[in-house]
């Protein structure tokens, strides 16, 4: 998909500031420090769009990015940081969880995780929440520029086994780098948001 046209609609923290139309979304969810804001940057090929920052955790509302004016990339909450309060964790918890399972525009759930460890316990809870929840979902594995080539296949093995998945299908290496893997996350995109 090229992209001609990209904005912050509003950063919203209740459902009745949520985007009032059918535009379709893709929500991305992770950790902290995983690379989210990196993420839409590279695939919309803006630098500055989604701020990204030193300070993980930064993220504290529901970012809508209105993209060609066909979809949007909806930024959760990045989960696991440990600076923030357990009530204020709590609170984005709740949100994220009520926009994801009560939001219509939602036609898939980005899961982003760091390719060069394991899964976290919380990596875990997300997937098994959308499998529960019944969310289409994929598994973006950021960094990927920062493992060797020859590393790869026992990186995607290890993702296989501890998340419990059947085949490697829903795992999509992707490198905000260099932009490897783009391509194949746009695809997903497309047939998602054409349904």
């Amino acid at each position: 998909m090229k992209v001609s046209q990209a904005e912050l609609v509003i950063s919203a923290v209740s459902p009745k500031q949520y985007p009032q139309d059918a535009l379709p979304e893709v929500a991305l969810a992770g950790r902290s420090n995983v690379g989210k804001s990196s993420f839409i940057n590279k695939m919309i090929g803006r630098k500055g769009l989604a701020r990204t920052s030193s300070q993980p955790g930064k993220t504290q509302t529901l970012n809508f990015y209105d993209i060609n004016q066909t979809f949007r990339f909806v930024d959760v909450p990045g989960y696991g940081y440990a600076r923030v309060s357990k009530t204020a964790r709590a609170e984005w918890g709740k949100m994220i969880e009520h926009y994801l399972l009560n939001r219509d525009n939602v036609r898939v759930l980005f899961l982003l995780m760091d390719f060069r460890h394991e899964p976290t316990e919380l990596d875990k809870a997300m997937k098994d929440f959308a499998d529960e929840a019944q969310i289409p979902y994929a598994i973006i594995l950021t960094k990927v520029d920062k493992i060797k080539k020859s590393q790869w296949n026992k990186h995607l093995s290890m993702y296989k086994k501890a998340l419990d998945l059947p085949t490697v299908d829903a795992l999509f290496p992707f490198s905000a780098e260099t932009g490897y893997g783009a391509q194949d996350i746009w695809d997903v995109i497309e047939a998602q948001i054409e349904d």
